[in-house]
């Protein structure tokens, strides 16, 4: 499977395995670390969220779905970018006590900004104009349940614009199959590179974005890979 940008840019797309592996040459080989990737992936989203709401950003109520592990940890950066910015944002977390080391860092920061951070059972009470879908991304492993699957089927009953970070959460990452109940993505962010289950017909728009991996990281993994971002940090990609 291939990918392009508008200019012509051939991006190859990656399995959930590939995926994990390009991870950990990254941060146990060659840099940058989960905090540098994770810090790229947020900004990113944010930049991207900033986009499709256009004039309307500043007024705008932006809720961020945010699962434990390093998805969640994305959404919460983006969320204190948007915040920083002036932007009014909620964060939901499906538990916030089992976050991972490096999310719980960005919680720790978030919590220093005016973002509201909210429980599952408060979304019942929220009306956003965007959703940012940070819950899963590839580390998907069979049906969502718990507090996961009340976001999801919460986020579900919205006609709102949802933005997902990496893979829309309740979609495998490999095959593009989805679970019982998965995020409908409007829009889709996915992270270095786009993955083989990003299908059009569950990914809405797709844009890849730039974490910071350097291209000997790819080499190692015989992957063919011309960055497509020239200036930019992100591009809109289609299949091919």
């Amino acid at each position: 499977m291939k990918f392009v940008t508008n200019l012509g840019i051939e991006i190859p797309a990656v399995t959930t395995r590939q995926m994990i592996e390009i991870d950990r040459i990254a941060m146990e080989e060659t840099g940058p670390n989960l905090y540098q990737m994770m810090e790229n992936a947020g900004r990113n989203l944010c930049m991207l969220t900033l986009e499709k709401l256009g004039d309307n950003w500043h007024t705008s109520r932006i809720l961020v779905l945010a699962g434990i592990g390093g998805n969640g940890g994305g959404g919460i950066c983006a969320a204190r970018h948007l915040t920083n910015h002036g932007a009014n944002v909620t964060v939901c977390i499906s538990d916030a006590g089992k976050l991972k080391e490096v999310p719980a860092f960005q919680l720790h920061i978030l919590q220093a900004t005016s973002a509201k951070v909210i429980t599952v059972e408060e979304l019942k009470n929220e009306y956003p104009d965007i959703i940012l879908d940070a819950i899963i991304g590839y580390s998907l492993t069979g049906d969502p349940t718990g507090n996961v699957l009340k976001m999801i089927e919460w986020a579900s009953g919205k006609s709102t614009f949802i933005i997902s970070l990496d893979v829309p959460s309740g979609i495998d990452s490999t095959s593009g199959k989805s679970a019982l109940n998965y995020i409908k993505s409007s829009a889709t962010l996915t992270l270095a590179l786009p993955k083989t289950g990003l299908l059009p017909e569950v990914s809405g728009e797709l844009y890849v974005a730039d974490i910071g991996i350097p291209i000997n990281v790819y080499r190692k993994l015989n992957i063919n890979y011309i960055s497509p971002f020239g200036k930019d940090f992100y591009e809109k990609i289609h299949l091919v």
